[in-house]
């Protein structure tokens, strides 16, 4: 995708969009909703925010060389339209059926963006950086994308009721693959149900491959892959210190990452690639390279001690399968879980179930947040703050022990391996 550049006429994008153009605008080779990111030669996309509604930024992109506005308001080179929002969904979709070739779409309550970078890298495909699973980042992938390019794998990352449809109708993904389902955002979705019913929509693609993870909430059978079901399945599964590792079809796979979410990516970009057909031994090689964005089983040592940064986000799914392979590690370990958030009125039910979950697994952690004490009663510790971690950690974590970091984005919880050494 580097290097190409697509350059679209003011008169075409709002066309597509289904705005009215005011004159004054040049044609666009990229595409913003943040002022401070706009580059000259760029459409900027006023789109309403939490705080603050987007248009108010627009002077500032306009200084940065923006040579389009979309908005709802009309003005100078912009392109009025009643809903900045819908319109970008417009925009985006015309820009997807500019490319040609075939679209794999991941989605699921955990592990998008490990099993979004597994496909991509072991496919040798292009795919947006990091967790960009919203609509205004798929729609500047889109118009970035090289009509040339083999194919295209997409994340689509959904926290309300009606996104996972407008995403789809944006990607129009050829194959789906569903990671897993459980308890996400369930301030926006109500309950797991909801949650479901949601992520659901991603399996409307013209062909969907599940995880096992999935299969306890699905209706009807699609096909699986696995380590322990399926028709895509991986054997002999090897969940070491550093590495993951296990055998599909007669070959052996292997990740440089511990954990099960690598693992099951890796099998997912395996199985997927057995559809499509492509060169298995290929994909294999491809993948013993792989690189995941920071915060995903992230290991690093210091002094010594071995930390497992597993904090860039945090469900009751993705916290227990980080427990079951801690509890599966030789030698002295530690787990410091931070809160998961955006869990509504059953945040306080959930947190509990983690707490015994650790407890059953013989795991004693230390936990941060609000349910903290609570949790703690399990079997832990609790800790008021991260300086408080950080000082309790300290007074007990030896050369040689493994520390394993889990909570969501927002708890910033790598700060405690950033101040380590301070």
């Amino acid at each position: 995708m580097e290097g190409y550049v697509r350059e679209l006429s003011p008169e075409w994008v709002a066309e597509k969009a289904g705005g009215r153009l005011h004159p004054g605008g040049g044609p666009i080779r990229d595409l913003h909703w943040d002022s401070r990111e706009v580059t000259p030669g760029s459409l900027f996309v006023a789109l309403p925010g939490k705080r603050t509604h987007g248009r108010a930024f627009i002077p500032e992109a306009r200084v940065r060389g923006a040579s389009l506005v979309l908005s709802d308001r009309p003005g100078e080179a912009t392109v009025e339209v009643e809903d900045p929002y819908q319109a970008l969904l417009r925009l985006g979709g015309a820009l997807r059926g500019l490319f040609p070739g075939r679209v794999l779409a991941v989605g699921g309550s955990s592990g998008k963006t490990t099993t979004k970078e597994a496909l991509a890298q072991g496919l040798a495909l292009p795919a947006p950086p990091g967790n960009q699973n919203t609509a205004p980042p798929l729609a500047r992938f889109f118009l970035r994308l090289d009509p040339k390019a083999r194919g295209a794998v997409v994340e689509l990352g959904v926290d309300r009721v009606g996104e996972m449809a407008e995403l789809m109708g944006l990607a129009r993904p050829r194959l789906s693959v569903l990671t897993a389902l459980g308890e996400e955002h369930l301030e926006a979705f109500g309950s797991l149900e909801g949650a479901i019913r949601e992520e659901l929509g991603l399996l409307e693609a013209e062909e969907a491959l599940v995880s096992e993870l999935a299969l306890p909430y699905l209706e009807r059978p699609y096909p699986t892959y696995g380590f322990r079901e399926g028709a895509f399945r991986g054997e002999g599964l090897e969940l070491g210190p550093e590495e993951s590792a296990f055998r599909y079809r007669g070959l052996r796979v292997r990740v440089p990452y511990p954990g099960l979410g690598p693992a099951y990516g890796a099998l997912a970009a395996m199985a997927v690639a057995e559809v499509l057909g492509e060169e298995l031994e290929g994909v294999a090689e491809r993948l013993s390279a792989l690189r995941l964005p920071p915060g995903r089983m992230e290991r690093k040592e210091v002094g010594g001690v071995v930390f497992l940064n597993d904090a860039y986000n945090a469900n009751p799914l993705s916290v227990r399968a980080g427990l079951r392979w801690l509890a599966a590690q030789p030698g002295r370990k530690w787990a410091v879980l931070g809160e998961m958030r955006e869990l509504g009125g059953e945040s306080e039910r959930l947190h509990l179930e983690v707490a015994e979950e650790a407890a059953r697994l013989g795991l004693k952690p230390l936990y941060l947040g609000a349910f903290a004490k609570a949790q703690a009663a399990f079997g832990g510790e609790a800790a008021e703050s991260l300086e408080e971690a950080l000082a309790w950690l300290k007074a007990r974590v030896a050369p040689g022990d493994l520390v394993y970091l889990k909570a969501s984005r927002a708890v910033g919880l790598e700060r405690i391996l950033e101040l380590w050494d301070a």
